[in-house]
């Protein structure tokens, strides 16, 4: 099942945006100081050197009104919101601080404190601010209804109005109309930044990337040029930078907003890469300054390079509310696919108490729930993934009828519409089917795999992840390495000029198919290609590490293993892993030991006996990943600090799974130790 980056959302115009009005302090240097550096935007100085004058006058209504000033400026609305609070208690004549005080607490996303702060205002002077508050604070709680019927108290033409229209068409998944309405307000008002976003968004949406990428474009541009103080850029070029920190002048130009929306239209069409770099290219900050949608989507770029920190900011994030509501379901589905599903169900059954689990859509939900049942009763998961994927067949084939029929009248604005749906269908079906096949899978029951997808070709058969799992069920399958051949190859062929961007495996069953159908020929040019593209990166970044030349020779050494051919397979298996420093891996130790595992078992039996040369090159080969192996992880388990590191095929072979790891043997050094010392009680 995909994850997906979370982008900024759209979002109702409140009140003000900052508080204004500075209540002044009595003339003198410390004054002017804290002035300054309030002009120069300095206002994490001025919040030390008030808060130090707080201690020694914890009333001060100057000190008090500055710092939550300041506080806002550097989006810490909580903060402030306790500076107004302390204001207002002891100065509730003034309404100007309780409208701070509703608008701070809106912004931390305390919404039902904020609308009784609200109701304490009745001064007409801010009658209209406090609607605008108020219609974003039922924005926020969904209530669409309430907040419509405020948004339409305000003048027609007001700028703030036609914004929140459109913000309302956006919650309410009329992303056209909303796109539509952004546009014709752009037009009104000339350049701003939050509108080209939300522009941008509506486009992200709709799958419209070009425009949704223009937008951003513009943004970036604009903030660049207007701002170089900013430093974008810089930290993907190497360069060492200070936080810029959280100002407003960083919030107004949209640009941590406009670099995650590019990151989370690279991840959704799978440029990993680039979506690491948009995330890093935007202005730096330090992690604890970071907003909770930078940190999310930071937790799920780099969850294949290291999952134990992934998963330490999302559980951060969900304990750290206002939390970004997607966090909830990928956090579960992420220990799905990790097989942590003990922590999946316990962090199900915490959040129903507290309402976590009304953030999940009733298709996740159902999804979620089948998958935690596949531990402990495999037979019910499949019926609940089974009844599950009888729906989204029902709704398959209503939206195929519906472009038929859209087809038939001529309507392209309908049939554009349908075929999307259609698409996003099929995104949500084929994770039910997968789901479904594993249990199948897992029991090695490869026929029954087979059947299941052959069940869904009538809707899958264009899907990348269908083909690709189709393929690894007919190559399991041994009598079908040709039918196996037709699948891989189109996905190979698709990505042939990028090869390293394929798995690794993918490749290796590739060879493997290849030369079970006599296609050596083919399989020595597909090795060529790897062999070339690994040298090019090596010449081009010499640190690091490639592994699919290594991984696609350990499976065809594999293969003649299984095939009784010990002593090539094994020194093929040998030569792979050389230079050692660099091709010893957690999962290049995973798929070399089971050869030799297999090794020892048919000498035990006594069916063959190995050369002493063979013999001499397997005790030096142990050596070599005793010496090499001391930090290398034999199981990788996120959730208990062993790291990521050395993840070579990006499968799941090395990872944990929830089981309890011994750190002590955690090591490929300490493996290798243990299959020495039984492979010379079996030579004696």
């Amino acid at each position: 099942m995909d994850t997906g980056l979370k982008p900024q959302k759209t979002g109702i115009h409140s009140a003000s945006n900052h508080p204004t009005n500075l209540y002044q302090l009595p003339e003198g240097k410390y004054t002017a100081t804290i002035y300054g550096m309030i002009r120069d935007t300095r206002f994490q100085d001025v919040i030390k050197l008030l808060t130090n004058e707080l201690q020694s006058f914890p009333k001060s209504r100057a000190a008090l009104s500055l710092l939550a000033y300041c506080f806002y400026q550097v989006q810490d609305f909580a903060s402030s919101a306790n500076c107004y609070e302390q204001l207002v208690r002891s100065y509730p004549e003034v309404d100007e601080y309780r409208l701070y005080y509703a608008q701070s607490l809106y912004k931390s996303g305390q919404y039902q404190p904020s609308q009784k702060a609200c109701q304490t205002i009745e001064n007409p002077e801010y009658a209209h601010k406090i609607i605008k508050l108020q219609a974003a604070i039922k924005y926020e709680q969904d209530d669409l209804q309430g907040c419509k019927l405020l948004i339409d108290q305000g003048a027609s033409d007001d700028a703030d109005t036609m914004i929140n229209q459109a913000c309302l068409l956006y919650k309410e998944g009329k992303f056209e109309d909303a796109c539509q309405k952004y546009a014709d307000t752009l037009r009104v008002t000339g350049y701003q930044a939050e509108l080209c976003y939300n522009l941008a968004l509506c486009h992200y949406q709709l799958k419209q990337y070009v425009p949704a990428l223009k937008n951003i474009a513009d943004i970036i541009e604009r903030g660049i040029r207007d701002h170089p103080e900013l430093s974008v850029g810089m930290a993907t070029e190497g360069i060492e930078v200070r936080s810029v920190g959280n100002s407003q002048i960083l919030h107004e130009t949209y640009l941590v907003e406009a670099f995650n929306l590019k990151a989370a239209i690279e991840y959704r069409l799978k440029n990993f890469e680039s979506a690491r770099e948009a995330l890093t290219d935007m202005p730096p900050r330090l992690e604890q300054e970071l907003d909770p949608v930078t940190l999310h989507n930071q937790a799920l770029t780099h969850m294949d390079q290291d999952p134990s920190t992934g998963f330490e900011k999302l559980n951060f994030l969900l304990q750290q509310p206002p939390t970004p509501p997607e966090v909830f379901g990928n956090l579960l589905l992420l220990y799905c696919k990790y097989g942590y599903l003990d922590q999946a169900a316990d962090l199900m059954a915490e959040n129903s108490a507290m309402g976590g689990v009304n953030t999940l859509t009733p298709y996740l939900f159902e999804f979620l729930e089948a998958s935690l049942l596949r531990q402990a009763s495999p037979e019910e998961a499949y019926r609940k993934f089974d009844d599950l994927a009888s729906k989204h067949v029902d709704i398959l084939r209503k939206l195929t009828k519906q472009v038929q029929e859209a087809r038939q009248n001529m309507d392209e604005e309908t049939v554009k519409r349908v075929v999307n749906d259609y698409d996003d269908a099929v995104e949500r079906y084929i994770p039910v089917l997968m789901a479904q096949a594993k249990i199948y899978w897992d029991m090695e029951n490869y026929a029954n795999v087979e059947k299941v997808f052959r069940k869904s070709v009538e809707f899958c058969n264009e899907h990348d992840v269908w083909k690709l799992n189709v393929a690894h069920v007919l190559f399991m399958q041994e009598s079908k390495y040709k039918e196996a051949v037709s699948f891989y190859e189109p996905i190979v062929k698709k990505h042939y000029e990028n090869i390293l961007d394929i798995t690794a495996i993918v490749l290796a069953n590739l060879c493997v198919a290849y030369i079970m159908t006599s296609q050596n020929e083919d399989a020595e040019e597909l090795m060529r290609k790897i062999e070339k593209e690994e040298e090019r990166v090596a010449y081009e970044d010499p640190s690091k590490r490639t592994y699919h030349l290594c991984i696609v020779n350990l499976v065809i050494g594999t293969l003649y293993c299984a095939k009784g051919n010990y002593e090539f397979g094994i020194s093929r298996i040998i030569k792979s892993l050389e230079p050692f420093n660099k091709k010893l891996g957690t999962d290049t130790w995973y798929y070399a030991k089971r050869c030799f595992a297999s090794l020892f078992e048919t000498l035990a039996k006594h069916m063959i006996v190995l050369k002493d040369s063979v013999f001499a090159e397997i005790l030096a080969f142990f050596d070599a990943c005793e010496l090499h192996g001391r930090t290398i992880p034999i199981v990788i388990d996120p959730l208990g600090g062993a790291g990521a590191a050395n993840s070579a095929a990006g499968n799941s072979t090395g990872y944990g799974g929830g089981e309890v790891i011994d750190s002590a043997r955690n090591s490929v050094a300490f493996e290798a130790r243990l299959l020495k010392s039984l492979f010379l009680r079996l030579y004696e």
